[in-house]
């Protein structure tokens, strides 16, 4: 629920998807800490109508599960991107910060959290071992940033 803090923390998947989850299990932590200032909202997916929250905050992270790439996690800017297009399965990290920023004229920066996730082909709501260790490094690293808004010192 967004209520004007400075950062915007999206965390969006299906729980129902096993590790697809991580950034709605991150959002749920973070939810319940209830950090000053940082407003936090999970969702199954990225919409277009996520660019006004976006444009109401300084900066956004979009917490998401990722299938590959660095363990435990990645945290790097996103660029904000005029041009897209969307389906029913929502909408990319970039294109809904392009839009905060052409129809909102947002300066809001953004960045993306991607937690490694293993285990997505079934259903279950529930995290596998190794991601649910992974959400907790992740955890461990952005609370600090939260708390003391060093985004850009820590980001990739």
């Amino acid at each position: 629920m967004t209520d004007g803090g400075d950062v915007l923390v999206i965390g969006y998947g299906n729980p129902g998807r096993l590790d697809d989850g991580l950034g709605p299990a991150l959002a749920a932590e973070l939810e319940r800490l209830q950090l000053p200032g940082v407003d936090v909202e999970a969702n199954y997916q990225l919409t277009v109508e996520d660019a006004a929250a976006i444009a109401a905050h300084e900066v956004v992270v979009f917490a998401d599960a990722a299938a590959a790439g660095d363990e435990p996690f990645t945290f790097r800017p996103v660029q904000p991107r005029a041009d897209f297009g969307f389906s029913t399965h929502g909408v990319e990290a970039p294109a809904v910060l392009g839009l905060a920023h052409d129809l909102f004229s947002a300066s809001t920066r953004g960045y993306i959290l991607g937690i490694r996730g293993y285990e997505f082909d079934e259903f279950g709501e529930r995290l596998s071992p190794p991601a649910r260790a992974n959400l907790a490094a992740a955890i461990e690293f952005l609370l600090p940033v939260l708390r003391r808004r060093t985004f850009e010192e820590v980001a990739a």
